[in-house]
């Protein structure tokens, strides 16, 4: 099954990769500036949890789209696949 180009907008988590984006800049210049560590290992702290965020509300809408689509209307082969790559992510977010 090839990968469909996503149905929603992805423009709504521009605005939090730019947050993020700004949250690593922040880390780039605490590291230069030479700050104290744990207000750098903090601020690294931040940003993961950002991310980690910003990941699962993309994973839910995958859920509530394409897999969901997929499993209200697809082959037993396509539901499969949609499966099979939901554990491969789901494992990859846990470690």
């Amino acid at each position: 099954m090839n990968k469909k180009p996503y149905k929603l907008s992805h423009t709504e988590h521009l605005a939090r990769v730019n947050r993020i984006e700004g949250q690593v800049r922040g880390i780039k210049r605490m590291i230069d500036e030479r700050e104290y560590c744990i207000d750098i290992i903090t601020q690294i702290h931040a940003a993961q949890a950002a991310l980690g965020s910003l990941g699962r509300l993309i994973l839910g809408k995958h859920l509530d789209n394409c897999v969901s689509e997929t499993l209200q209307g697809g082959s037993k082969a396509d539901t499969d696949e949609k499966l099979q790559e939901l554990m491969q992510v789901i494992k990859k977010m846990c470690r």
